[in-house]
This record gives structure tokens, C-alpha cells and sequence, in this order.
């Protein structure tokens, strides 16, 4: 039907005006877009920005390089060398059961570290590098770089591992490092971040452990473009992180090394302190072991060995280990007598081999007695019945302030893994712990160093040198801190009568340069080095009176174990002290035969700086020791640290 010509002029004016209002709802609609797009990419531009960021930039750790640690004339004694390792990306490597084979062509690969990162490697995302082979050679390095198109997915990379160049010198001192332990992180509050990286080593034992917070260094971070699987694209900047403290011990390596020989196979320890600021200048704990063992992930059959073993190589002796000290506390007890009142240096006991107290007879080392004593002749050729007699009338109280005076029965402040306390017992120290009362042969014996009295190695070189120099001086094991080294402080005296000091001091030289001196057969000779001393042998066994009877048991029939400790401490040069040593030989049998003869060679070692001259010993002992110090001179290291065979 045709429209008139005024129906269609209505009809054309109906859909402009329909028209008219779609156009102006969607123009309407896309001036809010823009408006809403405008919002959003310039209002709040700078928000989006930062998610979009967060979604596509990862920040990564950077672990620093570990502190250096050196001796107390720079010699290095724990490092940082390259570490060469393995690691393959499984996603790019394809078929890894045939990668691996053609890498076991090239380098050796360990069943053990095989197997661990296999099971990595599966609990990992497939895009993450997984070592599998860590402190390789250069040249398997070189092998892998080479090969590298036949071997999709595998890299050689370099890292930083710790080192220690003089092995087993150091190992009670220092410790070492290992990989980070759910164990270690259950006993940090708020563990750094850095402790969570894959394989990041932190310090077990020893100074490592103790020095962490130095050690350690912070991190350094990266930013890396990452997809969204977490794939890194690219690296866009680096921050380095900050090295840890180089620290510097007041130890001397080459004494450490020559006591550390000179201890040889016994089971002992020996302690060098400077006698006038407390500097160690050697701690050595014997057997030893290599803490490298440790770094590089210690097999089973090397560490049931160390464990097994009756001479317990992984055992500080020097600080952990706790020994009654026998007669070498007999100075401690002749102080508190000294400071007491209760004798002088004329006074004299008379001793016929034994002491009847309460009813018990308490023997002197000497079965027939040793006479009229007075206090240097009692120290010299050490009198146990005099001590006994002293000890009635001083009291455990008086005993015991003194030997805390002079650093014994205190847990001394070092950076050395189970420094022990020791034990100088009191009448509440027995009530509180064993339940009983005090008793006065509790006190006797208490005089001689045995009962349940227990002293360090280094509790006694520290007693030796408060003695020898007057001085209150306390141990320090770390000379400085990246080059700061601490001011040093004035050290008081120590607060003891010096007449009584001097009294002690002449007694001691008695032991060691008298004939009649129980350390005779140890002495040196040489002007200007003479030294004073005393023995120690504290029983590990009570002796049955039957036993007395028939006759005691010589250490050499008895079981290993069952022997006496063997114990010395001195100082020289007598008139001028500049160093004391303690020796504890675990078992050794008689102080002047076993450990007597250690004291002195070490002692000399450190007044020379060096070898001794042999004019320094008695002559019917320089053949034996110019063989020993041949022995010796040949596993001992340079002044650089090296050791001879060694480039």
C-alpha cells in the first residue's frame, strides 16, 4: 500500500527522532567510558601501576660473602674460596634419566647427592635450577662448559664456600659451617630471611656459631621480570649485599699448630695465656679433627668415627672439659691460708703419709711421708698431708672465695661453643644439690684439687696467671673487628696479699728448679726462661684400703680410663711472667712424667717465638727433643700458614 506524501514525511520525522535519542544515548554511554577510562588510567594510574608491578617483579636475596677470620698477625685461618656446582632445569633439560647419563661421562656424580636432588627435583617447580653436583673441579667445569649443546638444561655456576686452610689446628676453636637446619631455624625467634635460602651455610659450633651476627654479613637483593609462572625473564637492577666482620683472634697460628703436634695422639688439651692482658694465645684440644669435613657434607663412616672414638675428637677439652686439677689447686689453698692468717711461710706440719680426720685416714702421695713441711717445701714436692692440715683450718668457704679470685668455679665469657662453669663447692652448694650435709673430710679433700672440685684447662692457665702477675686479668679470644681492635682497659689487681703472691711464686719456682721439686726433670736451663710451675694427678678411682694394703695399682697395669689425670701449669720467665700454660694430659698417669715435659716445650715455643735453641733443655734431653722438634718441624706451617708439601 503507497503512503501519501504526508504519512511519509511523519514516518521520516518519527526515526530522526529515534535516531536522535540512540545517537545521544550512545554517545552518551561512550563519553562515560572515557570518563571511567580516564578515572582509571590517569587518576589512578599510579595504583595500577604498583599491582601490575608486584605481579611482575620479584625481589630476590643476594647472600653476602661471609667474614674472614685471622690470627693475631693476619695469617687467614677461615676463608672463602669458589665453590664450583652442577645444576640442571628440568623443564629445559627434556628426558633427565638420559641427561644425567651423559653427565656421569663427564664428571663423577655421588650416589647420595644424586639421589637427594632427584627428590628435589620432583618436589620442585620445573622451571627451578636444582644443584646436582656441588664442589666440583675446574676442570668439570670445563668438561660440562664445553659440552655444553649436548646437554640441555645444565649450568655451571660458582659460589662462595668456606674453607679452613689450617684444618685441624683450629677445628675447637673456630667449628665450622653447614647448610641451614629445620633444627636451627625452631631455636631462632625471628630467623633472617637470608637463612631461608636453599643451601645457606650459618655456623654450627665454635666461633662461627657464637660470632653469627658478625659473620654473616646482610643481604643484597635483585629484581627480576618474572612471568606469570613464576619463570624469571629477565634481571633488571642489582644491589649488593654487605660482607660480614673479618675478624681477627688473638691466637698465634704457628703455636697453635706446634701445641696442637706437640699433644700429638694424647688425649689432652693445653692452654697459652698472656699473662699480662689475658690474650689466648693458644687452645688446643687433642685429637682434633677437619671441620672441612663438615662443610662438604660429612660421610657416615667419617662421623661414626669421630664418634666412636674413646679420645672423643669432637670434644672441646680446653673449655668444655672439667677435671678435678689435683695438686695444681694446692696453691689455692695455701692463698686462703695465706690470706686467712692461719700459717706463714715457717710455720711446718709434720707429715708421717697420712692424716687421721673424723675417724678416716686420708694418705699423701708419698706412702713413708714426707717429715717436717713447710709451705715452699710442702708446694715444691707437693705434700698432700700439709694441705690437709691447712684445709681444717681455712674452711671449704675460705678455699672456695679464693679460687673464684682467681677465675676458677666461673663461666668465663668466651666465643667458643660449651665454655663450662666449672666447680669450686661451698657447704650450700651440697645441701642444695646432693641433699647432705657438708663434712669435714669433704674439706680435705677439696684441699688437694679432688673431691668434687672441677676446673678447665683454661680456668687454670687462668688461674696460673693471676698468680703470676698480680693481675686480674680475664681471657679474650678476639683481638679486633674489621681492624677495630677494643681500647684496653686498665685491669685491676687482683685481690690478693702480693707478699703472699710472692710467697706462692717462689714455691712454684721451687717445683721446677729445685732438685727435690716434683717438675725438675722438666726444667730449663737457660737464663732469663726459667719457669715456674706445678704438678697435678688427680685420681678418675677410689683406692681401697686392701688395695693400699697389697699395693696401689701403678697406672700403666690398669685399663686405659681407669688411670690418673696427668696435669702441669706454669708461667715464665719467673721474674718477669709473660706467659701461662696449662696442660691436662685425660689419663696420662702422673702429672711430672706425662704432662710436665708438654708444658715446658710449649712454653718455650712461645717465649722464642719459635723453635728453642737447645741450650734451653738439660743436655741429657737435647737428643731426644732435636729429634722431636725435627718431627715436628716438618707438619708445622710457615708464617704465611702454609705447610710444607703444600702449595
Amino acid at each position: 500500500m503507497r503512503r501519501t506524501p504526508t504519512e511519509s514525511i511523519e514516518s521520516h520525522g518519527r526515526i530522526s527522532r529515534r535516531s536522535l535519542l540512540m545517537g545521544s544515548a550512545q554517545l552518551g554511554f561512550i563519553g562515560l567510558l572515557g570518563l571511567r577510562m580516564r578515572h582509571l588510567q590517569v587518576n589512578q594510574a599510579e595504583q595500577f601501576r604498583l599491582l601490575a608491578e608486584e605481579n611482575r617483579i620479584n625481589i630476590r636475596l643476594i647472600p653476602p660473602a661471609r667474614g674472614e677470620i685471622f690470627d693475631r698477625n693476619g695469617v687467614l685461618i677461615a676463608e672463602n674460596e669458589p665453590s664450583y656446582r652442577i645444576t640442571i632445569v628440568r623443564e629445559d633439560a627434556g628426558d633427565v634419566d638420559t641427561l644425567i647419563a651423559r653427565l656421569s661421562e663427564l664428571i663423577e656424580l655421588d650416589d647420595t647427592s644424586l639421589n637427594r636432588a632427584m627428590t628435589e627435583m620432583r618436589r620442585s617447580p620445573p622451571f627451578l635450577p636444582i644443584t646436582i653436583a656441588d664442589r666440583v673441579s675446574w676442570e668439570e667445569v670445563s668438561r660440562v662448559a664445553v659440552n655444553a649443546p649436548a646437554l640441555p638444561g645444565v649450568t655451571p655456576e660458582v659460589g662462595l664456600s668456606r674453607r679452613y686452610p689450617m684444618s685441624e689446628d683450629f677445628a675447637h676453636v673456630i667449628g665450622y659451617v653447614g647448610p641451614v637446619s629445620d633444627y636451627d631455624l625452631s631455636r631462632i625467634e625471628d630467623p633472617d630471611q637470608l637463612l631461608r635460602i636453599p643451601r645457606f651455610q650459618i655456623g654450627k659450633v665454635g666461633l662461627e656459631a657464637k660470632r653469627e651476627e658478625f659473620l654473616r654479613g646482610k643481604a643484597g637483593a635483585k629484581r627480576v621480570e618474572v612471568n606469570a609462572l613464576g619463570r624469571v625473564m629477565r634481571e633488571l637492577d642489582r644491589r649488593e649485599g654487605q660482607q660480614g666482620a673479618d675478624l681477627q683472634l688473638t691466637i698465634d697460628h704457628q703455636l697453635q699448630a706446634y701445641t696442637q703436634a706437640r699433644l700429638g695422639d694424647e688425649s689432652a688439651a693445653a692452654v697459652v695465656i698472656d699473662c699480662q692482658n689475658g690474650d689466648i694465645l693458644s687452645i688446643c684440644s687433642s685429637p682434633s679433627y677437619d671441620p672441612n669435613l663438615f662443610v662438604r657434607g660429612i660421610s657416615v663412616a667419617d662421623y661414626k668415627e669421630l664418634t666412636g672414638n674413646k679420645y672423643r675428637p669432637l670434644a672441646n677439652k680446653t673449655v668444655q672439659g672439667t677435671y678435678p686439677p689435683g695438686s695444681t689447686f694446692k696453691m689455692v689453698t695455701a692463698l686462703a691460708a695465706l690470706e686467712v692468717g692461719v700459717v706463714d711461710a715457717n710455720d711446718t706440719v709434720w707429715c708421717p703419709g697420712h692424716l687421721e680426720v673424723s675417724n678416716r685416714r686420708f694418705h699423701c702421695w708419698k706412702r713413708a711421708g714426707h717429715g717436717h713441711m713447710d709451705l715452699n717445701k710442702a708446694l715444691r714436692e707437693s705434700c698432700d698431708v700439709y694441705f690437709y692440715d691447712l684445709a681444717r683450718q681455712v674452711g671449704i668457704d675460705k678455699i672456695t672465695s679464693m679460687a673464684n679470685r682467681l677465675g676458677l668455679g666461673i663461666r668465663h665469657d668466651l666465643p667458643m661453643s660449651a665454655v663450662a662453669q666449672g666447680l669450686t663447692p661451698t657447704k650450700d652448694w651440697k645441701q642444695q644439690v646432693r641433699g647432705a650435709d657438708w663434712v669435714v673430710g669433704d674439706t680435705v679433700n677439696a684441699s688437694i684439687g679432688q673431691g668434687f672440685v672441677l676446673a678447665s684447662p683454661m680456668q687454670l692457665a687462668l688461674m696460673t696467671a693471676r698468680i703470676a702477675s698480680g693481675k686480674a686479668v680475664t681471657p679474650r679470644l678476639i683481638k679486633s673487628i674489621n681492624g677495630a681492635e677494643n681500647a684496653a682497659e686498665a685491669i685491676p689487681p687482683v685481690d690478693i696479699n702480693l707478699n703472699h703472691l710472692r710467697q706462692v711464686q717462689q714455691a712454684m719456682y721451687a717445683v721446677s728448679n729445685n732438685r727435690r721439686g716434683t717438675a725438675y726433670r722438666s726444667r730449663v736451663i737457660e737464663d732469663g726462661y726459667r719457669m715456674a710451675g706445678k704438678t697435678g694427678t688427680s685420681q678418675v678411682r677410689n683406692i681401697s684400703a686392701a688395695e693400699r694394703r697389697a699395693g696401689v695399682f701403678r697406672n700403666k697395669d690398669l685399663p686405659w680410663e681407669r688411670r690418673d689425670h696427668a696435669l702441669f701449669v706454669n708461667f715464665a720467665p719467673y721474674g718477669n711472667p709473660r706467659v701461662a700454660v696449662a696442660v691436662v694430659v685425660e689419663h696420662g698417669g702422673g702429672g711430672s712424667t706425662a704432662a710436665a715435659p708438654i708444658g715446658r716445650d710449649i712454653t718455650l715455643q712461645a717465649l722464642y717465638g719459635g723453635m728453642p735453641p737447645l741450650s734451653a733443655y738439660p743436655n741429657k734431653d737435647r737428643a731426644h727433643i732435636k729429634e722431636q722438634q725435627d718431627r715436628i718441624r716438618r707438619i708445622m706451617p710457615d708464617r704465611n700458614g702454609i705447610r710444607e708439601g703444600r702449595a
